[in-house]
């Protein structure tokens, strides 16, 4: 039988520690990624793999753009030296600090960070290919302007999220939250996915156990796999390669660490209506909940202008 609870029938058995399997593995997971209590670790540190040095130089120097990017700090996601190495230069280039058809010379690169050709080879290809940079015979490789970036690239969008243009990343990404989730809960509601009806249940049983735990990693999680899940159940293969999309708005738009978007039942009774109304195969009912959920992300405020008179 598909799990539809009413939201008090799922926080007070959330409240009773009564937790799936998956609940329990999901919070296990955070917790052990967690940095400390109530944090959002979005830069999760693994130990490099054996042979290869610890974390990167800075890019310090005389330049005095390439000593200011140096000097955030920025830390690594545990993908070793070229994992480091393509962070810290996207990061560098969508702050602005590398800016348009600058060059960028690999052995500089590679004295600079005391890494070898290869690391510097194939970081610079990872970045061509988010439309960052271009090389090309006679001319080498330069930075290329924001008109060329992939704007949907998910480290594109966070590295934009965390940097200078944080608030229209943040509006921009709200903006198309609005025209995506909405329809892929209409179609959700006519496909009766009950597999994946039944995972969304399991997830909003999740995020009401974090959130009577204050733990706001794991509810962060599941709210993601939420929406995920949501948009693979429109049967749209279109709507399907924009999850991650999604997946990284969730990330950069709220949570602990930003102080927004903090978890609420008011918040999670959204989530279960939508439940509830794909149980039922009530496209329009499934539609209109999920628009009041990402109304509610925004305090309020309207995501998109009102229709122009004609």
């Amino acid at each position: 039988m598909l799990f539809t609870k009413d939201l008090k029938g799922w926080l007070s058995h959330a409240d009773k520690g009564c937790v799936s399997t998956l609940a329990h593995t999901m919070m296990t997971a955070a917790r052990s990624a967690d940095s400390g209590p109530g944090e959002l670790d979005r830069y999760p540190c693994a130990e490099a793999p054996a042979g290869e040095r610890g974390p990167l130089r800075s890019w310090g120097g005389s330049d005095s753009e390439l000593g200011r990017a140096s000097r955030r700090g920025t830390a690594s996601r545990g993908r070793g030296l070229h994992g480091q190495l393509v962070q810290q230069l996207g990061q560098m280039i969508v702050s602005g600090d590398l800016g348009a058809d600058r060059p960028l010379v690999p052995e500089e690169i590679g004295q600079r960070f005391e890494v070898s050709r290869t690391v510097v080879r194939e970081s610079l290809r990872v970045l061509e290919a988010k439309g960052l940079v271009s090389a090309r015979p006679n001319v080498g490789t330069r930075v290329r302007p924001v008109s060329d970036w992939n704007l949907l690239d998910p480290d594109i969008i966070e590295w934009r999220a965390f940097g200078p243009q944080r608030d229209d990343q943040r509006r921009e990404l709200a903006q198309l939250r609005w025209t995506i989730e909405p329809l892929a809960a209409r179609l959700a509601a006519g496909h009766g996915r009950e597999d994946i009806q039944q995972r969304l249940g399991e997830m909003i049983e999740i995020m009401g156990h974090a959130m009577g735990h204050g733990d706001g990693i794991t509810f962060s999680r599941a709210d993601a796999e939420f929406h995920s899940l949501l948009i693979q159940a429109a049967g749209n293969r279109m709507l399907e390669h924009l999850s991650g999309i999604v997946s990284a708005a969730l990330h950069v738009s709220g949570g602990p660490v930003a102080g927004c978007d903090r978890p609420t039942e008011v918040s999670l009774g959204h989530h279960a209506r939508i439940v509830e109304a794909l149980a039922s195969g009530d496209s329009a009912a499934s539609e209109a909940a999920m628009r009041q959920l990402l109304v509610g992300h925004l305090d309020g405020e309207p995501v998109v202008p009102a229709p122009r008179e004609h």
